[in-house]
């Protein structure tokens, strides 16, 4: 019954689909036919084989939050550009800055540390359904149920990660329909070996962001290291190139319209598996507040850095990723209202309630699910400002951020391992300590006392029912802008927090070692903390509760709907099958699929974010384009567009075509796709790649990364392709 429900109609699906986020056990259900007939040149174990853990899956890995892909048998991966920005910050200063001018390793040794940058190759999955059920006890409540369920999968994940370099998760299906354990290896060294310039890797900015036509260049070559007998190991010099069993031959002959590709890696979240209501939620509520409190911080961040060449270094990380999440949220608002997404969930749910009440014996407990889920979902609705903005503490002033961090994992430990919360186990310390660390290059005090001062003045605006305990403890009830910024002055002159030296120590330290500092800073973020920490349980008890109700309405959802439906994305591994074409944003208006290096430069201006740099522009300028033209273009592609199922997560995915040759690399949306979160569209499902061809042009024609380019097995003379190994 499992397997028919998440496979359904797989085998025989009949026509080309974008849709649906597969996982590499629903991959090979797939009739191999019909692949072929997409265009797959592979058979479909070549994809994934789950006895061995091998196949092209294997070659895509997750790197610290993004998706990448190794591209050469020692160790090479290419990701985007925004996705190895911190290590790209981490080496950066007003004297050296590897943000403004790239970076270009010319050997080896020259290759630049990621502190806390990791990478994970995919091994296995296994399905755990019966081992999560069966440890709920009868009768539980729902904050029971979820401890039962968050520490049974703890202990899979401890016993699974007794092998050395092990990392592992339980991923969640459908809310509970089905728990899948998921293995990999963990290379702790991952070193940056090529980065462009920002006019190259942002070229357009968040001008282009989300945008077509686009014309960045979005990428970055990293490298993972191991031990020299090949475990993974922490950095050291010692250490040699990982050896890749996997890797993506770069095809030298690009794409073309309507040619297949498929886009592999770790999608991070969607959901259309909400409840009509719940969609209603987030467009009425919470991407307005996104806009509104991520907005204010970006203007504050970007204010303060103009005063200053350090500080600017120094908020640009926290700053890029601001901007992301507040236009997505944007576009998330736009493609919900143009695509009337939450009116068709409700369309859909009355079909389904009402194919369900034609046999009530059953699918009744399906139809009491859903109501119970409305019900918790009001609930909880009630107490939405609040919530909201507690949870986005941790996204604005980085003082209090790192107090609370200290504050929970003194908190956490004082606890049995298997008995904190996941976030902060003992296997999660060191991810936090390196985090701790690299926080000291985002650190601009001028900027962060801005940043908390905004957030008291909403906290102290909240209703008499909805108070942050800690800020009024702390902040008084009544705002005064006076009072508010002396106190602020204050809590920051008094703290060691911001000393890095200082920081890691209190990482170490116990809830009454912290107390005893007396450090106002740090007694802040301990009451925000708690807060925070008893927020956490109320959110533990409704996913106890969603736990329980939501697989009984999803069953019924998937068997109403008679045709493949993928699980929402959850970080785990996909892949999503596609066609190369463009789309028609709106009336009158038709957008083609692929951009050029001419049309690049059509945009260059000479100012930000249209400022390309001089070398690139010499090199367009004298038409040095190499062997990097495309016949049918006359010209070097930079970006192009497929209808891929994509979301956040498949930043730097790697776009592969029917021989499993590496065509691009994702890293983007269509602003009028960003909606595709909650529902896809195909007339204007469209990702954005970087063509591997504008990649290696840079390398060949601009860069002369004559080392690389042979490492990457890439010739002078005709290309010649290889198959993926």
């Amino acid at each position: 019954m499992k397997k028919t429900l998440l496979l359904l109609s797989l085998v025989a699906a009949p026509v080309f689909a974008g849709e649906g986020k597969w996982t590499p056990q629903q991959v090979l259900e797939l009739s191999p036919a019909w692949l072929k007939a997409q265009g797959l040149q592979l058979p479909p174990s070549k994809l994934w084989d789950p006895k061995r853990g091998t196949g092209l899956l294997a070659g895509t890995v997750n790197t610290s939050g993004c998706s990448g892909s190794f591209i050469s048998a020692s160790g090479l991966i290419v990701t985007n550009h925004h996705c190895a920005f911190s290590i790209i910050q981490e080496h950066s200063s007003p004297q050296r800055d590897l943000i403004t001018d790239g970076f270009l390793a010319k050997s080896p040794s020259e290759e630049l540390p990621g502190k806390g940058s990791r990478v994970q190759v995919p091994r296995g999955f296994k399905d755990v359904t019966a081992e999560i059920n069966g440890a709920v006890p009868q009768g539980a409540d729902d904050l029971a149920r979820y401890k039962a369920i968050d520490r049974k999968q703890k202990e899979l994940v401890a016993e699974c990660e007794k092998r050395p370099a092990t990392r592992c998760q339980v991923a969640t299906f459908d809310g509970g329909v089905n728990y899948t354990l998921v293995d990999a290896v963990e290379l702790q060294d991952v070193r940056l070996v090529y980065a462009p310039p920002r006019a190259v890797g942002e070229y357009g900015g968040e001008e282009d962001n989300w945008m077509w036509p686009r014309h960045t260049g979005d990428f970055a070559i990293i490298r993972a290291y191991t031990a020299p007998d090949g475990a993974s190991a922490a950095y050291s010099d010692k250490n040699v190139p990982y050896k890749a069993e996997f890797f993506f031959p770069l095809s030298t002959e690009g794409v073309k319209p309507g040619d297949f590709v498929m886009v592999l890696g770790y999608p991070g979240s969607t959901f259309r598996t909400l409840l009509a209501d719940e969609m209603a939620e987030r467009q009425a509520r919470y991407y307005p507040s996104i806009r509104d409190v991520l907005g204010e911080a970006i203007r504050i961040l970007e204010a303060e850095g103009e005063k200053d060449p350090a500080g600017k270094i120094a908020v640009a990380s926290q700053l890029k990723g601001l901007h992301n999440v507040y236009k997505n949220a944007g576009g998330q608002l736009a493609g919900l209202k143009r695509g009337h997404i939450v009116e068709k969930q409700r369309d859909a749910e009355a079909a389904t309630v009402a194919w369900a009440q034609k046999d009530p014996a059953k699918w009744g407990d399906a139809l009491k699910a859903r109501e119970a889920l409305l019900a918790e979902q009001q609930a909880s609705s009630k107490t939405f400002e609040r919530e909201f903005l507690l949870g986005m503490s941790g996204r604005l002033a980085r003082g209090p951020a790192l107090a609370t961090t200290v504050s929970r994992l003194a908190m956490e430990r004082a606890k049995p391992d298997l008995e904190r919360r996941p976030e902060y186990m003992d296997r999660e310390v060191p991810r936090i300590k390196d985090r701790l660390e690299r926080e000291q290059k985002n650190l601009f005090p001028v900027a962060d006392k801005a940043l908390l001062h905004a957030f008291v003045k909403r906290a102290q605006a909240l209703p008499p029912d909805a108070r942050i305990a800690s800020v009024d403890a702390v902040f008084g009830k009544t705002y005064s802008e006076k009072d508010v910024t002396a106190k602020i002055d204050s809590l920051y002159a008094g703290t060691r927090l911001l000393n890095q030296t200082e920081r890691l120590k209190m990482a170490d330290e116990s809830v009454g070692q912290l107390t005893a500092r007396r450090d106002p800073l740090l007694a802040f973020g301990m009451e925000l903390a708690k807060e925070q920490a008893a927020l956490d349980d109320t959110r533990d008890r409704r996913q106890g509760a969603s736990s329980r109700l939501r697989p009984a309405w999803r069953k019924a959802v998937m068997v109403q709907a008679g045709k493949p439906i993928a699980p929402d994305a959850n970080s785990t591994l996909r892949v999503s099958f596609a066609k190369v074409q463009g789309y028609t944003p709106r009336d009158g208006a038709l957008y083609l699929p692929q951009t050029t290096l001419t049309g690049m430069m059509q945009k260059h201006t000479g100012e930000e974010p249209f400022n390309a740099p001089e070398k690139v522009r010499a090199a367009a300028a004298a038409k040095k384009f190499g062997k990097w033209a495309d016949p049918r273009l006359k010209d070097v592609p930079v970006d192009f567009l497929a209808d891929a199922d994509t979301t956040g997560g498949n930043s730097g995915s790697p776009t592969v075509n029917g021989k499993g040759q590496l065509v691009g690399v994702n890293f983007d949306r269509v602003w009028e796709n960003v909606a595709n979160d909650f529902g896809y569209n195909p007339d204007v499902a469209r990702n954005v790649n970087v063509d591997v061809r504008y990649l290696l042009w840079q390398l060949d024609q601009v860069e002369d990364a004559d080392a690389l380019l042979r490492e990457l097995n890439i010739r002078k003379g005709p290309p010649v392709a290889k198959e993926a190994r």
